[in-house]
């Protein structure tokens, strides 16, 4: 599986726009927040990987 890096551009309730960082982009990706690491505010870096995101 292929890594991508992205950072969380916005936090909108329940869910969080996400923005990738390894790529060039110009789309943001809506991801419900219960799939992130609980500890995410708006400019954290994230990492996704296997199925899953860590904190960068």
């Amino acid at each position: 599986m292929e890594t991508k890096y992205y950072m969380v551009d916005r936090i909108d309730g329940d869910y969080a726009w996400l923005r990738r960082t390894d790529a060039q982009e110009d789309d943001l990706m809506l991801v419900a927040r219960a799939l992130l690491p609980e500890a995410i505010d708006e400019g954290t870096n994230l990492k996704y990987e296997m199925l899953s995101y860590e904190i960068i």
